[in-house]
């Protein structure tokens, strides 16, 4: 019979994440969750915050696999031209190749759980750009305003 090891998993909260702007003029960032460094998978997760108004440029994956979850706001998707609108609640799932854009349409900050497979590189991308910080908004939407307060 099988032995079945157990393996203690890693918990983050969100005063764990790194967060980056890819770019100076980027109307995103991108708070890491989990990634290749940390997982021991070709993996990155993050959640991915959105000014209002604000768009990723349009990109594709060679080899990965994006998924998309709305945590909180509304936002428009266009994958290889097809436009869909996406609020709260909704999953996106963008194929290899697909050349794709999310942009905020709504009056609040969208808030993404992006989950990309393989890792192609995107974990790379976030780390290259500019640290920022969560601010009290953000850890209101991720539900740890407590983690700011001092103890």
């Amino acid at each position: 019979m099988p032995t079945n090891s157990c393996v203690i998993p890693v918990v983050k909260s969100p005063k764990d994440y790194q967060t980056y702007r890819i770019s100076p003029d980027a109307t995103n960032r991108l708070a890491i969750i989990f990634d290749s460094a940390t997982a021991n998978s070709s993996l990155t997760s993050c959640i991915e915050i959105f000014d209002v108004g604000g768009e990723t440029p349009p990109n594709r994956h060679q080899w990965a696999l994006e998924m998309f979850f709305v945590i909180k706001g509304e936002g428009l998707a266009v994958c290889d031209g097809k436009s869909v609108e996406i609020k709260a609640g909704d999953s996106l799932l963008v194929p290899p190749t697909g050349t794709h854009l999310i942009k905020n349409t709504g009056s609040s900050r969208l808030y993404l759980l992006t989950i990309m497979v393989p890792n192609e590189y995107f974990a790379e991308l976030i780390r290259s750009g500019i640290p920022v910080e969560l601010d009290e908004e953000d850890m209101t939407v991720l539900g740890r305003l407590d983690s700011l307060m001092p103890c």
